[in-house]
C-alpha cells in the first residue's frame, strides 16, 4: 500500500494545520505518528475503519482524525498547535491479511515524514 501524505508546515503556537494521507487500496486502520527532534516516533492518534479513533494524552481535545473509507484517505486536524508539536508527522496504515495456517497478521505501511513546525 503506497501512501501520499500532503499538509504541514510551519503555524505560529495556537494556529491550525491539517494533514492528509492517501493510501493506495483498502486499509484496516490507519493513523499518523511524531518523531519529534532527539525522540522516537510515537503514535498521535489511529482510527479504524468503524471509526474507532485512538488518541495520544498529549494531543486529545486539539486534534482530531478522521478518514474516508471510499476514498482511502485520513486527516489529521490540528489545532491549538503548541512548540512541542514540533515534529515529522508520517502517516500509517495497516492491514490484516490472513494466512495459509488461518491465523491472521497485519502488514504495516508508512508514507514519508512531512514536517510540522510550531514557532512560539
Amino acid at each position: 500500500v503506497q501512501l501520499q501524505a500532503s499538509g504541514g508546515g510551519l503555524v505560529q503556537a495556537g494556529g491550525s494545520l491539517r494533514l492528509s494521507c492517501a493510501a493506495a487500496g483498502n486499509t484496516d486502520v490507519m493513523g499518523w505518528y511524531r518523531q519529534r527532534p532527539g525522540k522516537q516516533r510515537e503514535l498521535v492518534a489511529s482510527i479504524t475503519s468503524g471509526d474507532s479513533t485512538n488518541y495520544a494524552d498529549s494531543v486529545k481535545g486539539r486534534f482530531t482524525i478522521s478518514r474516508d473509507n471510499a476514498k482511502n484517505t485520513v486527516s489529521l486536524q490540528m489545532n491549538s498547535l503548541k512548540p512541542e508539536d514540533t515534529a515529522v508527522y508520517y502517516c500509517n496504515a495497516n492491514r490484516r491479511r490472513p494466512t495459509f495456517s488461518g491465523t491472521t497478521v497485519w502488514d504495516s505501511y508508512w508514507g514519508k515524514g512531512t514536517q510540522v513546525t510550531v514557532s512560539s
